[in-house]
């Protein structure tokens, strides 16, 4: 039990608002390198008696803060008297929070962002931890420094990343990756296949290219995600799914199906006619596939925890078609997943790319004489892409692709198509059509 005086008395009884729910997010992907938005999500499930606009406010304090990560830690050493606490990871959330309402937002007003952050600090770690966060946030105050978002979130690209995208993408591309906009990457959801459009979004937006999927004005409530109506998934990874070609009767198999929203899509794609398998080697991942085939009325694949690095196991070798979303970088991805720059190094996607080739040729193994694979990655990065397939071509070959959903992006003939945010408005991704030797 906490003691009258001990700084930490009191700190679980605090009422609920925006700023705690995005320090304690921003706590928890900075100590546990958890990903933002399941921590985002965690919260808000535990916390449903906040407003929308409660909502939206902390998500905007948790991504505006981890994407401005290295902007908002180097002004916060450049008016601190000593070294930054940035192994005490509650009260560094606390800091970094603050510096990003005083540097980046006009909504609360830098005096307000100061004295809450300094009483946060105070409950967790007492008054002289809270004297240092005081001092040190009134001279980033009386700097006057500002900074508008995009220019935070570029100044917190790593060098040498901004260096690769600038010089092989662009800058408008970018800029788009890693997020450098007033305007938050859009909210995108696929209306399950036996719905109607429900009323309360009769506003919302087809997206360019991949059918039934809709660009919301607003996230789904807790009680949408529950309802059978929608999953939540951005169109670049919609497209992956169309991509593989599956149709009603084929034997087709989700290599690397983490929770399932693609697994899902290519089971409408089949209209529930055909073997369907779905592995990955996560279990828990597995069972979340389950409860979404359970909540969406499908029929359910059969499932396997499969580290295909390590063999096939029981997965029989009768597959005309494969799906290989293989794990990566995430740099496609940083417009949303802003964490990923946090462990980013130059030497991963090299690493990434054997593995992925070693996961491709195990599931090929799967497949019948003349059978399909579908590569996708979410990253930008030759050697996960490019490179990866080059160095298949003992196994697999090249084949375009054959599903008329991607006729407006793909030229006729095309084996492999990336998917930019400037060009295409999707996340980035690489995509590769292959078949068995």
């Amino acid at each position: 039990m906490a003691k009258p005086n001990d700084p930490a008395a009191g700190v679980g009884r605090e009422q609920p608002s925006a700023r705690l729910i995005a320090a304690r997010v921003v706590e928890r992907v900075l100590k546990d390198g958890a990903y933002l938005s399941r921590a985002l999500d965690a919260e808000l499930v535990r916390h449903p008696q906040l407003d929308a606009r409660e909502r939206g406010f902390s998500a905007e304090l948790s991504y505006g803060t981890l994407r401005s990560y290295g902007f908002l830690r180097d002004k916060l050493q450049e008016h601190a008297t000593k070294k930054l606490p940035s192994g005490d990871h509650p009260v560094f959330s606390e800091l970094l929070l603050a510096a990003y309402q005083v540097l980046c937002l006009d909504r609360v007003p830098p005096s307000a962002a100061v004295n809450a952050a300094v009483n946060h600090v105070r409950r967790k770690r007492g008054p002289k931890v809270a004297g240092f966060a005081n001092a040190l946030l009134r001279n980033l105050v009386r700097s006057g420094a500002r900074a508008s978002k995009p220019e935070a979130v570029l100044a917190s690209v790593p060098a040498w990343l901004s260096e690769r995208l600038r010089s092989s993408l662009g800058e408008a591309e970018l800029r788009a990756l890693v997020g450098a906009s007033d305007e938050p990457p859009p909210f995108v959801a696929r209306l399950a296949a036996a719905e109607e459009l429900p009323a309360a979004w009769s506003q919302a937006k087809p997206c360019r290219y991949a059918p039934r999927a809709y660009e919301l004005p607003a996230p789904l409530s807790l009680a949408e995600r529950r309802a059978p109506t929608w999953v939540v998934q951005e169109e670049g990874a919609q497209l992956i799914a169309w991509a593989l070609g599956a149709s009603p009767g084929d034997a087709v198999i989700d290599a690397c199906a983490g929770r399932g929203t693609k697994t899902s899509l290519l089971w409408e794609a089949m209209q529930g006619q055909g073997k369907l398998w779905a592995t990955d080697m996560h279990p828990h991942k597995l069972e979340s596939l389950r409860g979404d085939f359970t909540r969406l009325g499908l029929g359910l694949p059969e499932l396997a925890a499969i580290d295909w690095t390590l063999g096939q196991g029981e997965v029989p070798q009768l597959f005309d078609r494969a799906l290989v979303d293989a794990p990566c970088t995430g740099s496609g991805t940083i417009r949303r997943r802003p964490e990923i720059l946090l462990r980013l190094e130059p030497e991963d996607p090299a690493r990434m790319g054997v593995l992925q080739e070693a996961i491709v040729r195990s599931v090929a193994t799967r497949l019948v004489s003349g059978g399909r694979l579908l590569y996708a990655v979410c990253s930008v990065f030759p050697e996960e892409g490019e490179a990866v397939v080059e160095r298949l071509r003992d196994l697999l070959e090249p084949v375009p692709f054959d599903t008329p959903l991607l006729g407006e992006l793909i030229p006729a003939g095309s084996c492999e198509l990336r998917l930019l945010p400037h060009a295409h408005g999707t996340d980035g991704y690489f995509l590769a059509s292959l078949r068995r030797k």
